[in-house]
């Protein structure tokens, strides 16, 4: 039987605001097979993610651009439209707000590049409702590793065993466990509700 839970963690992305890069590539980019190329060549996955290791934008920029100088101006533009790849927030927002209005201890914890996540704040202040957030781009390591979750659990003193960790990425889920958290893999609004009510955390 599993412990009971005293801490629930959220991550950020695709678990309370939506993200997709493509949103302003369609206009920047208008040629799917074309913006595809970049997705998969210049502004790839794997660069965006050193960034939520904490990786400057000036620094991954100038990289990209010296082995892409024909693509300079769509490179700079991944930062400067990145507000465009957030358009609106999920429902879970308001499980995480019914939470804390029911005085559990909930907190967040997020890949995330440090300035944008600052900015991700201002324009959703929903962000800053939990007790606290540990952001992957202010300490230089960055989910699956189970590293980060073993700091989170130190630095807001939580039990890992009474802890759930909410994601929809299969891979961070396994990474809590690791940890010696409980987690749940984020699918959908419907899908966590019923998670929730099987470990028996009301909302």
């Amino acid at each position: 039987m599993a412990a009971q839970i005293d801490h629930i963690v959220f991550d950020i992305g695709k678990v309370l605001i939506h993200y997709d890069p493509n949103i302003p590539y369609e206009r920047i980019i208008p040629g799917v097979e074309e913006r595809q190329w970049f997705f998969l060549n210049v502004c790839t996955h794997e660069w965006n993610l050193e960034q939520d290791r904490g990786r400057s934008w000036e620094e991954a920029e100038n990289l990209l651009i010296a082995e892409h100088p024909d693509h300079a101006e769509e490179i700079r533009a991944f930062r400067k439209h990145w507000h465009e790849m957030v358009p609106h927030a999920y429902d879970t927002v308001a499980i995480m707000e019914s939470l804390i209005d029911k005085g559990r201890d909930v907190t967040m914890l997020t890949n995330f590049a440090s300035d944008t996540f600052r900015h991700a704040q201002e324009l959703f202040p929903f962000l800053k409702k939990p007790r606290g957030v540990t952001v992957s781009g202010d300490i230089f390591m960055i989910k699956p590793d189970v590293r980060i979750y073993e700091k989170h659990a130190a630095d807001f003193g939580l039990k890992p065993e009474a802890t759930l960790f909410i994601d929809d990425s299969f891979p961070n889920v396994e990474g809590a466990r690791k940890a010696g958290w409980q987690a749940v893999h984020f699918v959908d609004v419907e899908t966590l509700k019923k998670d929730l009510d099987a470990l028996g955390v009301a909302y």
